[in-house]
């Protein structure tokens, strides 16, 4: 019934707004389909509602119907019928897939989910009347028990991005393959850690213990080769015994039945209470709004959507690693870490996206490109002498710096000088 008020009052008033404004598509129009599709055509054509006498040369049938309802009592009601014959299907299919697999019966409801969720009238948020709540937001920030911010790991790069928000966050950090991007987001993972913080670690590619031993190199600086391939390592027994702390919860595909998805992973972090979440390959994930010939660029696009809303949800940073494309390659005595047009398969990701980071491993060292900061300034470059090995990270100086602490020269003049017993350092 509700249908078919809503095309009489459009009918009625000449007023395409009820359809415009709330972005309804045929989908919502049961058993009107054709109707609704006369009048938003001939709206799109003629730049006008079709008047009565029209309609009804096309649909004799229609029944014309007095309509005094608000907008919102009408919109309501179509949100909550709509959903009734959606939550219907996926129910009766939930129903024939238990008869066969309980698990992937689940698997489907739980990908459908998204699209049973109530749909509601909403007018947006006064800012003026909700002040008061962004007084509070601000008042958290200053003296909140834990700090807005969760460092990187890195001061040169926090003294740029000011670290990761808890909340609203969603960190990609991009480059060609074998360029640094795991290790580093190890690295910020493992200070996360350090600092007090709840980590999860999705991990499509290497095992735990893999990626337990990098944390062990950036954690301690233990050498990832001795550990890695069994090699005698002085203290590494001991840090074992001695080793405690708040939870690092490493996840591969296999955890999430090889099938990662993002209400997986928001379970995921509401059963380990986490409060920062690291996935190593965002083209690992399944999009749970995938539709029949979608492309590669939307199906990561939706991904990229539904990660900042978990951020946004959970109020934890999420950070990705994201694969660059050819055009994101660059010689290593080249200027340039790659630029956003250089994200793999999706320019959505980079929208969707916070902060921005590029890397990319150069003759002298390993670059940092700051290619987008919602929330300050980008277009920054840091440079880093990287042992890979043990894990540490030096920074360089640029021209305009202040002069680099004598500690921080010995450490670097170390560094360089590991070339010459073969260590990988960059």
């Amino acid at each position: 019934m509700v249908t078919l008020q809503i095309l009489n009052k459009i009918l009625d008033t000449g007023d395409m707004n009820l359809i415009l404004k709330n972005g309804l598509t045929v989908d919502y129009f049961i058993g009107y389909e054709d109707e609704f599709t006369f009048i938003v055509d001939h709206y799109a054509k003629y730049g006008k509602v079709p008047d009565k006498a029209s309609f009804l040369d096309k649909f004799r049938d229609f029944a014309l119907v007095e309509v005094k309802e608000p907008d919102k009592y009408l919109l309501e009601t179509l949100y909550e019928e709509y959903l009734y014959y959606q939550s219907v299907e996926v129910v009766q299919e939930v129903a024939k897939l238990l008869k066969t697999d309980s698990r992937i019966a689940v698997e489907y409801l739980q990908s459908q989910l998204p699209r049973l969720q109530a749909k509601t009238v909403t007018d947006g948020t006064d800012i003026i009347a909700e002040a008061s709540k962004r007084l509070e937001t601000y008042k958290e920030k200053l003296k909140g028990e834990k700090p807005w911010y969760i460092p990187t790991g890195l001061e040169e790069l926090d003294e740029i991005l000011h670290g990761w928000a808890r909340g609203e966050e969603f960190v990609v950090i991009f480059a060609r393959t074998g360029q640094g991007k795991s290790w580093f987001l190890v690295k910020t993972a493992a200070h996360a850690w350090q600092v007090g913080y709840r980590v999860g670690y999705i991990s499509p590619e290497m095992s735990p213990d893999k990626i337990g031993y990098r944390f062990d190199t950036v954690n301690k600086h233990f050498s990832n080769r001795n550990l890695v391939w069994g090699r005698e390592e002085e203290g590494y027994e001991q840090y074992i015994a001695e080793l405690s702390g708040k939870p690092f919860i490493v996840a591969t595909p296999q955890d999430f039945q090889k099938k990662i998805t993002v209400s997986k992973l928001k379970h995921f972090c509401q059963s380990h209470k986490l409060d920062i979440l690291a996935i190593d390959g965002i083209t690992y994930l399944t999009d749970e709004r995938y539709k029949k010939g979608d492309s590669k660029a939307t199906t990561l696009t939706n991904i990229s959507e539904d990660l900042h809303g978990l951020s946004l949800e959970l109020g934890i940073p999420v950070l990705v690693a994201v694969q660059s494309n050819r055009g994101g390659v660059r010689d290593k005595d080249e200027d340039g870490t790659p630029e956003l047009e250089n994200i793999r398969d999706s320019d959505g990701i980079a929208q969707n996206a916070t902060k921005v980071i590029a890397l990319r491993q150069t003759g002298a060292g390993l670059e940092f490109g700051i290619k987008k900061h919602r929330d300050g300034e980008m277009g920054g470059r840091l440079l880093y002498y990287w042992d890979i090995d043990r894990g540490e990270f030096i920074y360089i100086p640029s021209e305009g710096d202040s002069v680099m602490p004598v500690k921080r020269q010995a450490e670097v003049e170390r560094i360089k000088s590991s070339f010459n017993d073969g260590t990988e350092v960059f």
